[in-house]
């Protein structure tokens, strides 16, 4: 993926490397503190603003051992449930999505602390917020979010006061790399002749926003397989004209993923991952803490090569909007 294309997509996917380099870790460590009694705490919103920020911030404090319950929902789902003596932090670009204000009008009458992360100061969601923290990554203009899931993953996790951000320049540098990386014609080709494209990874958010991005960016159909889920029956419905993309597979699996779907299902495989695999691989660093940005780049730099070859217009599809559900 390279700048000069006349994309925006493009030039806001660039500018993540920079946006994680001058993040500040210590931004919203007021609102950790002021709620350190709390049990649980609900990570809500719609769409990208929820996907990967949301699931990211999870699968970290759970690997980190978190004293916190730590949990994800949709803002309508998440009304139904019993949220005392929980907290809230809800995401949402436009500041205006109906959903989230709708939790969060419920959770303040019932006096559950909420706090917003927005891109638009004086918005909706900024003044129901107990608190609410705006993103710098300013406005994007392709359809498609990119920078703005990274600046609100980066808020998620930097709740959790964790250490890895001492390795944040070395982050910055490697999805520099990996979104400057050419993709190889075996990988490109496979993602951009595939009528349906697959993403299966863990349930990190990674796999799952890839496989939205690949509505909004390719224009093809897409599956999230969570885990194993591709090895356990899904194979009976697929096409020998899809693809699989692997993100970060279990060691103990690939094999079978070779058998069952190269040679049984005769499908293409590929991979995103930070060792070699018997497929056509995209191969990234691992960093502790930002494995998660680098595969998501890399699935980036997979789906631009993808649609870039299909003569797609990047920026514009012709039925998704911005503002999920806003009006």
């Amino acid at each position: 993926m390279h700048s000069g294309t006349p994309y925006a997509l493009i030039d806001e996917m660039l500018e993540t490397p920079d946006i994680l380099r001058r993040f500040d870790p210590a931004c919203v460590q007021d609102w950790a503190a002021a709620t350190r009694g709390k049990k649980r705490l609900l990570l809500s919103g719609e769409g990208s603003s929820r996907i990967f920020p949301a699931k990211n911030t999870i699968d970290l404090a759970r690997r980190s051992g978190c004293g916190w319950h730590i949990f994800t929902e949709g803002a309508r789902q998440s009304v139904e449930y019993d949220l005392r003596d929980s907290i809230i932090v809800g995401t949402s670009n436009s500041g205006r999505t109906r959903e989230l204000l709708a939790l969060f009008e419920t959770a303040k009458a019932a006096g559950i602390p909420c706090y917003g992360v927005t891109a638009a100061a004086g918005s909706p969601l900024a003044a129901l917020a107990d608190d609410c923290r705006v993103l710098s990554c300013g406005a994007e203009k392709a359809i498609a979010a990119s920078k703005s899931v990274i600046e609100q993953a980066l808020i998620l996790q930097s709740l959790l006061g964790g250490d890895e951000w001492a390795q944040q320049d070395r982050a910055a540098d490697d999805c520099a790399e990996i979104l400057q990386s050419d993709i190889a014609p075996e990988i490109a080709e496979a993602a951009a002749g595939a009528s349906v494209l697959y993403f299966a990874g863990r349930n990190n958010g990674t796999a799952e926003e890839l496989t939205l991005k690949t509505n909004e960016i390719v224009r093809k159909k897409s599956g999230y397989l969570e885990g194993t889920y591709a090895l356990h029956g899904i194979e009976e419905v697929m096409q020998t004209d899809e693809t699989v993309v692997l993100i970060e597979p279990f060691h103990a699996e690939i094999e079978k993923y070779r058998e069952v779907l190269s040679l049984k299902a005769g499908l293409k495989v590929i991979a995103i991952a930070s060792f070699d695999t018997p497929f056509p691989t995209l191969k990234i660093p691992a960093l502790a803490g930002f494995d998660g940005y680098f595969q998501l780049m890399a699935g980036w730099n997979i789906l631009v090569a993808a649609g870039l070859a299909n003569g797609i217009n990047l920026d514009k599809p012709l039925r998704a909007r911005k503002v999920g559900n806003a009006d």
